[in-house]
Formats: C-alpha cells, structure tokens, sequence
C-alpha cells in the first residue's frame, strides 16, 4: 500500500516502553520507600525496578535510534522538535537547581540564631575554594572546550578530530567525577551537619549526578559516532549532548562562585 502520508511529523508505531516504563519507575520508587522502612526485600524491589527501568531506557532508545538512523523518520521538523523538548528540559533543570539555590542563600544572606547568624557556621570548616574545587572547574571549562571541539568536527566532516573531542571530553568528566569522590570522602562535615551540610551535598550532590548522565550521553555518542550515525546535517542526539554538557558547565561555574568561593 502507498505511503500517504502528507505531513513531515512522525508517529511512531505503537511500543510497549511507554508502559513498561511507567511500570518500572513504580517498581523502582515502590521498591525505595520499602527499603527506607526496613520491610522485607525491600533492597530486591528497589535494585529489580532499578535495572528494570535501565532497561527499558536501552530499548527504548534503541528503537529511537533505529527510527532516526535506519528508518530516516525523522525530518527537518521532527528534528527541531526534538530540539525543542531538549531546550524545554535543560529549563526544567535550571528551575531545579534554582529551588537548591534559593535554600542556600535564603540560609546564607540571613544566618539563623541556630548557627550563630554567622555563615560558615560557627564549628564548622567550610572546603577549601582553591583546592579541589578549582581543579574541578578547570577540568569542566576544558571539556566545555572539547566538546564544542567534537561538534565543529561533525559539522566539518572530520570523523576523527570529532572522536577525539569527545573521548578527551569523557575523560575529563570521569576525572571531576573521581576528585569529587575524593573530596566527599575527605570532607570535614557531612549531610546532617545542620543547613550547611544538607545544601552543600544537595548542590554538589545533584550536579554531580548530571556529570554522569551527561558522561554516559557523551559516551553513546562517540560509540554512535563510530559508527556512523552522525552527519553534518543529522546529527541531533550529539547537539542534545553537546547542550546538556555546557549546562552542566555553567551551574558548576555558578556552584563555584558562591557555594565555594562566596559562601567559604
């Protein structure tokens, strides 16, 4: 039967992920509240619905990739919006990271009695700006310098200078990674030590979780880039990295200034 189909959208076939998605994520959070509360396999249903849900995502995305690699169903206009929905979702995070924002300057400009009205608190060491945190924030810089690399490779044909980006990218976020593990472990304070401790490690905390979603991103597009998913003109699911990547950038830079610097 012909295609006639007169639109440049795609609608998708139908899928299971939705649902099976849906029911991971309950398992998975259903599974969390359990172990919290002490109740019997609790720790099975939250790590099941944990690897259930990683899962899903490989498939589902799997089938993303295949529609737009293989199938060439994604169009000039499904293209831009799925640009769109990247946009509307790094939003989203920025609003995120705002709420932990908030909390730390509504503790920070007006110190409770609690605390002594004094930020630090009193008793407490806040970390060293010039240490680790300074390291940090020139290893993010560089890969936001890499990566920006990679892309104009891509738009330029150059298949090899792109994968080097990305892979010096890679390594980069694996070492802010290991040196944030590093200075959670040698911290003087930890997340129940009154409002400082819970606002530092929810900040860096978070940021750090988007450092290795946006490491494993970057690590599927080089293995996509391998492979030849990537061209000039489509190339979509790398510029969604690439986005996601300088985002984590730019919160780090404000993390930087007024968590370490400022707030120390």
């Amino acid at each position: 039967m012909r295609n006639r189909q007169r639109h440049p959208f795609h609608l998708v076939d139908p899928s299971p992920w939705p649902f099976m998605g849906s029911f991971s994520a309950l398992t998975f959070v259903f599974g969390a509240v359990m172990y919290f509360h002490n109740y019997e396999n609790g720790w099975f249903l939250c790590t099941f619905g944990f690897f259930f849900t990683l899962t899903v995502m490989f498939f589902w995305w799997r089938d993303v990739i295949r529609e737009a690699t293989f199938e060439g169903q994604h169009t000039a206009a499904v293209r831009a919006g799925i640009r769109m929905g990247m946009l509307l979702f790094i939003t989203s995070e920025i609003m995120f990271f705002f709420a932990f924002f908030w909390a730390f300057f509504d503790s920070s400009l007006k110190p409770a009695m609690a605390i002594g009205c004094v930020w630090p608190p009193d008793g407490l060491e806040a970390p060293n700006p010039w240490g680790i945190p300074l390291l940090n924030t020139a290893l993010l810089l560089t890969s936001g310098a890499t990566v920006t690399w990679a892309h104009y490779a891509v738009l330029a044909g150059l298949k090899r200078d792109a994968a080097d980006g990305l892979f010096y990218t890679i390594l980069l976020a694996i070492a802010f990674s290991l040196l944030q593990f590093y200075e959670y472990i040698a911290a003087p304070f930890t997340i129940s030590d009154g409002i400082y401790g819970s606002v530092f490690y929810l900040l860096t905390g978070f940021h750090g979780f988007h450092v290795l979603v946006g490491t494993c991103f970057l690590i599927v597009c080089l293995i996509r880039l391998i492979l030849n998913h990537f061209t000039r003109e489509h190339h979509v699911g790398l510029e969604a990295a690439i986005w996601y990547w300088h985002f984590v950038d730019i919160v780090w830079i404000f993390l930087f200034l007024w968590l370490y610097l400022w707030g120390s």
